[in-house]
């Protein structure tokens, strides 16, 4: 990894934690400010504007976090983006912003004592899927909207309840060769779920273990090749297809509880929540793949 830079810093103390990443096709991000439950778009320059807001919720009750998050975000090729909101209330589910500046629209209900987090869209099958960190589910979402099935399931996704674990199971997700991907942060793996022909879930398969408090992550190519946020130990570790992996960034290059990954181009963008760190520096990180750091 090469010439890593911050190109945008948050603001903490008003919820600006990002969370997930899409990218548009001017290079621009779209983030997910989960505490602040907002869509921001940042550009290449740093500047940043606001793309919606989800509504408040008078209660919430969401397992593990308490409070109300923007988590997972997807885009499609028309510019229209799902995003997954987390309340432990009915608002909980899959939520669709326009390109038309209209309103956030709820398009799926998930169970509100679960916690969707990552979320991932293959326009190919025109669906959706959600990695539920508390549930240990695969939630499979029509794209245009609808109920949502429970594709996958197993122990494999399932968290390990404290003080062993933290809670939080199947996290990021992403579809790559005919296959959803999924991390398990409390069993620090990434797996592999083949989806058969008539769409429904294959065995899980374990591709990686050892990657210690893994959150979301990104395909560098093609290959299955993957750089993965390591939110607890402020890294991001390279995996290799064989299922070793090295760090490729840390906190001296300025990650701050890294929460997912984002490539382009041979581009890496890393968003920082900040979460649990002393000093708080949300942020968003980019540079480019190259020759891996030493150390």
């Amino acid at each position: 990894m090469s010439d890593p830079r911050i190109v945008a810093r948050f603001d903490f103390a008003l919820g600006q934690t990002p969370e997930n990443i899409a990218l548009g096709p001017d290079g621009s991000a779209y983030l997910t400010m989960s505490f602040a439950r907002q869509v921001v778009n940042v550009d290449k320059h740093g500047s940043r504007r606001t793309v919606a807001t989800l509504p408040p919720v008078a209660n919430p009750n969401t397992p593990v976090i308490g409070a109300a998050a923007a988590l997972g975000i997807a885009r499609a090729h028309d510019g229209t983006l799902y995003v997954v909101y987390a309340t432990g209330t009915r608002e909980t589910g899959v939520w669709r912003i326009k390109p038309d500046g209209s309103a956030p629209v709820q398009i799926a209900e998930l169970p509100p004592n679960g916690f969707p987090n990552g979320i991932a869209l293959d326009e190919k099958c025109g669906a959706l899927y959600v990695a539920d960190s508390v549930l240990g589910t695969v939630w499979r979402v029509p794209q245009e909207g609808g109920t949502p099935t429970a594709w996958a399931t197993g122990t494999a996704l399932q968290p390990i309840a404290p003080p062993a674990g933290f809670g939080v199971g199947a996290n990021g997700i992403k579809v790559h060769k005919d296959a959803v991907w999924v991390s398990n942060s409390d069993r620090q793996t990434l797996l592999r779920i083949p989806v058969r022909h008539d769409e429904s879930a294959g065995p899980i398969e374990v591709r990686a273990t050892g990657l210690d408090g893994i959150d979301d992550f990104a395909f560098t190519g093609h290959g299955d090749t993957v750089l993965a946020a390591l939110i607890e130990n402020h890294e991001v570790a390279l995996v290799r297809p064989d299922g070793t992996h090295k760090i490729v960034l840390t906190a001296r290059d300025g990650l701050s509880n890294p929460t997912s990954v984002a490539v382009r181009d041979r581009k890496v963008y890393v968003p920082s929540a900040s979460y649990f760190a002393p000093v708080k520096d949300p942020n968003l990180l980019l540079a480019r793949l190259g020759k891996a750091k030493k150390g």
